[in-house]
């Protein structure tokens, strides 16, 4: 092949992943391998994944040095990529579950603390609708602790009675 000759070839016959293609599919098996490693080891089974996977993940977790845990890893993430994608469609799908259900629980902590701080910063307002939603709800107790966690907050105290309103609101919550 000369390569001053400019003349069309026809090699599309050739055309593969780039090289950058590779390396991010490598770098997307070595990311999964990190999670199925992270994974507590009674969910492994229900992933469906072959045996020499999971026997290498077992592996991988006994090794503590930093090194070679990470050259196990790459060892491990080279053995995924021999069976290919279609062995860890089960893997992958219940960690993208995982990461929505964990989305799903930092949302509703959220909530609890921003209805926590309305309680605190609202007055008798905020206590007024949450008694109006929850008639049965004790008064007297959840006064007490707004008061308590108020002064505990400008005291720099420890935060008992905060933590216990978080506690009384997620109780409520799962009531409802």
């Amino acid at each position: 092949m000369n390569p001053f000759d400019d003349t069309p070839h026809d090699d599309e016959d050739d055309v593969g992943p780039s090289r950058s293609e590779k390396r991010r599919n490598a770098l997307d098996i070595l990311k999964l391998a990190n999670q199925l490693v992270e994974l507590p080891p009674s969910r492994i089974p229900k992933l469906n994944l072959p045996d020499d996977i999971v026997d290498e993940i077992g592996r991988t977790r006994k090794v503590t040095s930093h090194i070679a845990r990470k050259r196990q890893m790459a060892y491990l993430a080279k053995q995924m990529r021999r069976h290919g994608d279609e062995a860890f469609v089960d893997a992958r799908a219940a960690l993208g579950e995982d990461r929505d259900r964990q989305r799903q629980e930092a949302a509703h902590m959220h909530r609890l603390e921003a209805a926590r701080e309305k309680l605190l910063d609202g007055g008798d307002a905020a206590l007024g609708e949450l008694f109006d939603r929850h008639p049965d709800l004790d008064r007297q107790h959840l006064r007490s602790l707004v008061r308590q966690a108020r002064a505990e907050r400008e005291a720099n105290k420890p935060l008992h009675a905060f933590r216990e309103i978080y506690r009384l609101l997620k109780e409520l919550e799962a009531k409802e």
